[in-house]
């Protein structure tokens, strides 16, 4: 193939690349919208109780779990990345022990998050100065549901094995799955039993281990699994590098996304509730950008593992063809129906006033940010857990923070206020998409595919 050839974007791909595309990403993508509905319901089940403590308590438990298994989410990114390297060289054998290791890994650190759970409520306290019956009730969500640890990040490499083995639909059904069993348990024991907070958290422990405990047969079956193979250290060893790389990526992005929330209390209450309701559009940005990076990650691993290098560029250049539709969409709903949006969101008419001065950044965002969504499927795709962290590394410490400082500290930007987080949060997101597409046009291995 020419260099020409190679340097060509095609806009045309055969019906069947599109069909391909979308069985991995519709079915994720509907996952993504399920598992929020079927949680409003869970939220409206507790909260219809009498005190709003109990509202309270079982919030803020499940935020402290929820930001642990997000931190997590290195099992389900890795697997993947290895899952569809096997799958594409059609190596059964690699496939079953990359599954075995991952639940090995998610044991172990499910077990440690048990072990150091009594530490939770205390940090919780002296983070957010709560106590109390609140933190009673707090501690008691997290004693409960913290056991269902090992299930929640089993769940997380049982759904990286089927994205990567292209099994979307099957991945999808067990999200819903979790999400309907968490809703019913919840019925039963909550307004049944009338067990308030701990029944919402036997309801969560109940969905996350049946959940486990199917995925695994799921798995088991589609692997042909009939013992349970011997870890292969070397290969484990391995896995372990490409997890604390992706785990040291998710927490530089978690500490950014958190400031968007934590400092905007500087600037008042009403600036905290409008960019929380405005980060919910980044909720509805990821539902579709999200389901173009899983295919991207598992189409591109199975080329990678097939040493195909056509098929990586043809899935790397059709992925980013409808990354970008889907991001000019975005951008074409949140111009028109941005403020009917918020409205939805917030009813509160000093939230809709602040949030109004604001949303041009979330009309520009979906242009900016879908680039990184985009290429960090190409990432996993790669296996390139380093490059990853890297990247992401240079754009949190190198280009967020400095121009949050410098547009907070230096006096002739400290008129920007709130907006100084908005263009902190779009110049990070720029970096991060320009700085993969850097390492990708400076990769020894993709300057033979793009």
């Amino acid at each position: 193939m020419s260099a020409g050839s190679r340097s060509s974007f095609r806009l045309v791909f055969p019906k069947r690349d599109h069909k391909m595309v979308f069985a991995i990403a519709l079915p994720m993508i509907i996952s993504n919208i399920a598992a929020p509905m079927l949680g409003l319901v869970d939220t409206a089940i507790i909260g219809h109780l009498p005190d709003a403590i109990y509202l309270s308590a079982v919030a803020l438990g499940a935020m402290v779990l929820s930001f642990i298994y997000l931190l997590a989410v290195f099992l389900r990114m890795s697997t993947t990345a290895v899952i569809a390297h096997a799958y594409g060289a059609e190596n059964i054998t690699e496939q079953q022990q990359h599954f075995i290791h991952g639940v090995v890994f998610a044991v172990v650190i499910g077990i440690a998050i048990i072990l150091v759970s009594p530490l939770f409520a205390p940090l919780l306290s002296s983070i957010l100065a709560i106590d109390g019956e609140l933190l009673q009730l707090t501690n008691t969500y997290i004693q409960i549901r913290v056991w269902a640890a090992p299930a929640a990040l089993i769940n997380l490499v049982v759904l990286g094995v089927l994205l990567g083995r292209q099994q979307a639909r099957a991945a999808m059904m067990l999200v819903i799955f979790t999400n309907a069993v968490n809703v019913i348990a919840d019925v039963i024991l909550i307004i049944g039993l009338g067990m308030n907070v701990a029944g919402a958290a036997w309801a969560s422990f109940g969905a996350e281990w049946s959940t486990a405990i199917i995925g695994l047969l799921i798995v088991s079956k589609a692997l042909r699994l009939t013992r349970f193979p011997m870890p292969q250290w070397q290969n484990m060893r391995a896995l372990l590098n490409m997890n604390r790389d992706i785990f040291i990526r998710s927490l530089a992005l978690q500490l950014c996304i958190a400031m968007m929330t934590g400092y905007a209390s500087y600037y008042g209450a009403p600036v905290v509730a409008a960019n929380a309701v405005l980060m919910q559009f980044l909720v509805l940005i990821s539902l579709g950008l999200d389901g173009i990076a899983y295919s991207v990650e598992a189409l591109i691993g199975q080329a990678k593992g097939q040493k195909n290098s056509e098929r990586i560029r043809r899935w790397y250049q059709l992925g980013l063809l409808w990354s970008i539709l889907f991001a000019t969409v975005y951008a074409a709903i949140f111009w028109l129906f941005g403020h009917t949006i918020v409205r939805l969101i917030t009813n509160i008419p000093e939230v809709i006033n602040t949030a109004s001065i604001y949303l041009p950044w979330l009309i520009i965002l979906p242009l900016i940010a879908h680039w990184s969504y985009f290429f960090d499927g190409v990432f996993i795709g790669l296996g390139a857990s380093k490059a990853m962290r890297n990247t992401m590394l240079i754009a949190a410490f190198g280009i967020f923070f400095p121009v949050w400082a410098i547009t907070n500290f230096i006096p002739a930007f400290a008129t920007l206020g709130n907006h100084s987080l908005w263009l902190a949060l779009c110049c990070f997101m720029a970096a991060r998409g320009l700085g993969q597409w850097l390492w990708l046009r400076k990769s020894s291995y993709m300057q033979a595919q793009l």
